[in-house]
């Protein structure tokens, strides 16, 4: 990027707060584009000015972008000037007074038990490396709750000698242990014999991959979940490794699991961010009245 003080904003995100890769691409998209709608007007993030900043996010609004997207942009312009500020290289903070647009509450899509079921059940088609790589990833997703790029990128090491208990590493190189359920532990030890038996044996990777990274990409993994949607029968626009990981957080939660425990184990570092699923659970019983309470029920025939 041309600007060095966005350049020492990104390199400090990196160093201090341990940010992973995806996460410093994803600033460096949104403050590219911010340069370059200052840059069209002659500025820069040291010499914009509070009313260039507002006059970028009406901007922003007036292109259609989503509400989610302006206020993601926004945090990231805001954190760039605080930095700037912070380290001396501009002595005001013109993007601290500015109020993004209001986003909508948005609960989070889930699954139902049996629809988890019919999509683990789909998932285990045979004894071949692959079918057993599928089976191994869905059933350990859905016992943990991880992320998708934690799951892709789970070390090898991580399941040898059938553990109890994982060790992850999620965002900003904080770690947690899952727990692994005896499905999950029954699918790696199954799989794992075709794996070190295979060409990728020498991984440091459970799920190893001929590509750059070394392991499964994430792209990929969403391509099997929605193929399995629809060996299931399930509609795959629905369905996604997030999904998963949103299940695995309302079950766990409808069958009275504590708040602060499902905080652990998706690696929440703010228990408001795990606080949405008892909104989901909320919406899912409400439901449930309205559907099969008998004076409910009642009024609809009426």
């Amino acid at each position: 990027m041309s600007d060095d003080a966005v350049g020492a904003f990104l390199a400090s995100m990196a160093a201090e707060r341990g940010a992973a890769k995806n996460t410093l691409d994803a600033y460096r998209r949104d403050l590219s584009d911010y340069e370059a709608s200052l840059g069209a007007g002659g500025l820069t993030p040291a010499t914009v000015q509070r009313q260039d900043v507002e006059g970028y996010l009406a901007g922003l609004a007036t292109q259609g972008l989503a509400t989610s997207t302006c206020a993601r942009r926004l945090s990231a312009v805001k954190q760039l000037h605080a930095f700037l500020y912070a380290e001396g290289i501009r002595d005001d903070d013109p993007a601290a007074p500015v109020r993004g647009p209001k986003k909508p509450r948005r609960l989070p899509k889930t699954l139902s038990t049996d629809d988890v079921s019919r999509l683990i059940a789909a998932a285990h088609d045979g004894e071949s490396l692959a079918a057993l790589r599928q089976a191994c990833l869905v059933e350990v997703l859905y016992a943990t709750g991880l992320r998708v790029s934690e799951l892709v990128s789970l070390p090898v090491a991580q399941v040898r000698r059938n553990p109890q208990m994982i060790r992850i590493k999620g965002k900003g190189g904080k770690e947690r242990l899952a727990p692994l359920s005896d499905r999950a532990r029954a699918a790696i030890a199954a799989y794992l014999p075709l794996r070190d038996g295979g060409k990728d044996k020498d991984s440091p990777f459970l799920f190893p991959s001929r590509g750059k990274l070394g392991h499964l990409t994430r792209e990929r993994f969403y391509q099997m979940i929605r193929e399995l949607a629809l060996k299931a029968g399930l509609d795959p626009a629905g369905i996604s490794p997030h999904t998963m990981r949103h299940a695995f957080a309302t079950h766990m939660l409808a069958n009275g699991a504590d708040l602060r425990v499902i905080q652990t184990l998706l690696g929440h570092a703010d228990i408001a961010t795990t606080e949405i699923y008892t909104h989901v659970m909320e919406d899912e019983l409400r439901d449930l009245v309205l559907d099969k309470h008998p004076l409910a029920v009642k009024a609809k025939r009426g």
